[in-house]
């Protein structure tokens, strides 16, 4: 390579060096920014607030489920939709076995393989 070409690539990477140092300082703290105290007291005051408003919705809201759930206790269903299914399906082998069973007429056939 020439010596121009190395040359430059060295400044370059020298230059990269001495920007990168210079970011490397640290980050000014959120508390320590000229925002005044009472900005803070307002944002504060304001989280207060939300959070006041946002505890009576939760209260407003378990009511509503302790509402819901004691008018749907009375009609409560013992099995989920999938567990029907599932009774279901045993219940129609069940009946299958036993139409098989007395299909047959309970006779006992000697069954023997013919060669």
């Amino acid at each position: 390579m020439r010596q121009s070409l190395l040359f430059s690539l060295l400044v370059v990477l020298l230059l990269g060096a001495s920007d990168a140092q210079a970011d490397d300082g640290p980050a000014p703290s959120p508390l320590t920014t000229s925002a005044p105290l009472s900005e803070w007291q307002q944002r504060l005051n304001e989280g207060e607030r939300l959070r006041a408003e946002l505890s009576q919705e939760n209260q407003r809201l378990k009511l509503q489920l302790q509402e819901a759930q004691a008018k749907a206790a009375p009609g409560v269903r013992l099995l989920t939709e999938q567990q029907q299914w599932f009774v279901t399906g045993a219940g129609v082998a069940l009946l299958a076995a036993l139409c098989g069973i007395f299909i047959s007429g309970g006779r006992r056939q000697r069954r023997q393989w013919l060669n």
